[in-house]
């Protein structure tokens, strides 16, 4: 009798553990591939912060083909990288996502023109051909144009042309565009890569444009906050995360380095990731992790401002909470 309850009790014990386990398991969806714009959950994983929160933390590269939102509708991930715009607009045609972290602070998104098409000002923009990621990626620079008045829909007097670009620098190198959309940590130092110069070059940042929406924030489904473990769960891994990016901010060379040991792809290289690790430090910095309210507004104002075609066509409520940061650093 003792022996068949002694079974029995370890076997619960067993499941229990097992179950405890399980509710360990953290899933991360990024919006882009392995690379230093995402180094401090790597650095997380590396160093063993997530492993000191009892977390298991599976992080799963993005790209071309995946969209972030997608997979967390479909149930293959508790949390993704995503920028606020397709996030919003996720939430407003009923994907009910809800921003819980903010370890970027800044914009690292940009406008680059040739100087010598004549472009020195965003004015001189009009009747130009501008290359646009889509995707989502392209709520800001729609925002920004409906700003200064342009409509998008061909290359005419008051209006630009947007050609779709891919997610390289050739329109801009093969003069099929006055203007591409680059990144400071990424695209920007492709364009200098294949050998022209910065004096041969006009950015237009838009968090100098006064139209910079937020990027890479942790978003999860507003369901799943009802859930006290999956909060608490939520809490350690932002703590964790933002130890990560502290760390990395610290070490930009080391946290390239780790970026590289986790990129499968082999594609990335020793001197674009530290490059790109030391422009993703300045975007990072002056984050704790909790979103600023006034950086949520500026963002939401942005993207109503859009004319006749808003990226949102309301205020949205219940997009964001403290929630998690408040649990995890405090």
């Amino acid at each position: 009798m003792k022996q068949t309850f002694l079974a029995a009790a370890l076997a619960t014990t067993a499941l229990t553990g097992a179950a405890m386990a399980q509710d360990q398991d953290v899933t991360l969806q990024l919006k882009w591939v392995t690379q230093a714009q995402f180094a401090g959950y790597y650095v997380a994983l590396e160093n063993g912060f997530y492993e000191d929160e009892g977390l298991n933390v599976t992080v799963m590269p993005g790209g071309p083909d995946i969209a972030p939102t997608q997979v967390i509708a479909g149930g293959g991930a508790d949390v993704i990288v995503e920028w606020m715009p397709a996030a919003l607009a996720a939430r407003e045609n009923g994907l009910p996502l809800v921003n819980i972290a903010q370890p970027f602070k800044s914009s690292g998104m940009m406008l680059t023109c040739w100087k010598d098409a004549g472009i020195e000002t965003p004015e001189d923009l009009d009747n130009r051909t501008l290359g646009v990621w889509f995707f989502g990626n392209e709520y800001p620079f729609l925002s920004w144009m409906s700003h200064l008045g342009y409509a998008t829909d061909s290359k005419a007097e008051g209006s630009v042309e947007v050609l779709k670009q891919g997610f390289n620098v050739d329109p801009l190198l093969q003069r099929q565009a006055d203007c591409i959309s680059t990144m400071t940590y990424n695209e920007y130092g492709q364009v200098l890569d294949a050998g022209v110069s910065e004096e041969e070059l006009v950015t237009f940042k838009y968090q100098d444009q006064g139209v910079a929406t937020m990027e890479d924030g942790l978003y999860v489904l507003e369901d799943d906050l009802e859930d006290p473990e999956f909060v608490a769960k939520m809490e350690k891994f932002v703590r964790a995360s933002m130890q990560g990016w502290k760390w990395a901010e610290e070490n930009p060379e080391e946290a390239a380095m780790i970026v590289l040991d986790y990129d499968e792809t082999g594609a990335q290289t020793e001197e674009h990731q530290i490059r790109m690790m030391g422009e993703v430090a300045k975007l990072t910095a002056g984050s704790n992790g909790a979103l600023a309210e006034e950086d949520y507004q500026r963002t939401v104002e942005t993207l109503l401002a859009g004319g006749s075609d808003p990226v949102i066509t309301k205020e949205p409520e219940g997009a964001w909470t403290s929630k998690i940061t408040d649990g995890a650093l405090n």
